[in-house]
């Protein structure tokens, strides 16, 4: 008698196209989507982003750095894969950060797990043969979310970070796609602000309460806020 296993479970791009559309993400192997986010003794809104990526017009600065680090840096695509070096890699960025993040890469990612249910892919960049920074996404069928982007503390003048994004985006855009996902932003709390970065008009940002996208503005922002904490001063919450 032959055996046979079970179908590893893939989320269907076309599912992943459809809840990051609703304001979902990735947290782990699993798709969840939040509106506040409490740091410290204080509890901030969150707000999704996306690009337009018709819309896309890269700046003067956007495209000097595309070109200087295109000229010092080899950059590959490939399928994802758990590596000591991306560990060894993240090691170096976590020690130098100043905000919660997990500890490592199988964390982030895999939180425990030995099967990756998103198909997600990997951008290396290396300065002669050594890995100084990787951005990982995972990609649907039209859209594509841009998960983590870490790199070595030592090339921190070279904005790795913003350029692994750059480099998502102009992929996301090859790739004939509507929508690059780069995760969200927090009202008053300008550390996740470099988001907005590769083209702040061509970004939108989700309104939960109305479940619309809507173009991107820092007033839209401060207006979605006063409603979400509105709506949260007003429940009946249990004594």
């Amino acid at each position: 008698m032959s055996a046979t296993s079970k179908p590893m479970l893939i989320i269907p791009g076309e599912a992943l196209d459809f809840y990051l559309s609703q304001g979902y993400y990735r947290m782990h192997q699993d798709l969840f989507t939040c509106q506040f986010l409490p740091i410290e003794d204080n509890l901030y809104t969150v707000h999704w982003l996306r690009l337009v990526l018709a819309e896309v017009a890269l700046g003067p600065t956007q495209r000097r750095l595309l070109r200087l680090n295109n000229e010092r840096f080899e950059v590959h695509r490939q399928p994802f894969r758990l590596t000591a070096e991306l560990e060894e890699l993240y090691a170096r960025y976590y020690q130098s950060i100043s905000f919660d993040a997990p500890e490592t890469v199988e964390a982030f990612l895999l939180g425990g797990t030995t099967h990756n249910v998103f198909q997600t892919e990997v951008l290396e960049v290396r300065d002669q043969g050594r890995l100084v920074a990787a951005g990982i996404f995972d990609p649907g069928t039209r859209t594509l979310a841009g998960i983590m982007n870490f790199y070595d503390p030592d090339y921190h003048r070279h904005s790795l970070g913003k350029y692994l994004m750059l480099l998502k985006v102009e992929y996301a855009r090859r790739q004939g796609f509507t929508h690059y996902y780069p995760g969200y932003l927090v009202h008053n709390y300008p550390k996740f602000d470099y988001k907005l970065f590769p083209c702040r008009a061509a970004t939108q940002v989700y309104d939960a309460l109305a479940g619309q996208w809507q173009p991107f503005s820092w007033d839209t922002v401060h207006r979605q806020a006063a409603d979400l904490l509105g709506g949260w001063n007003d429940m009946d919450l249990p004594e």
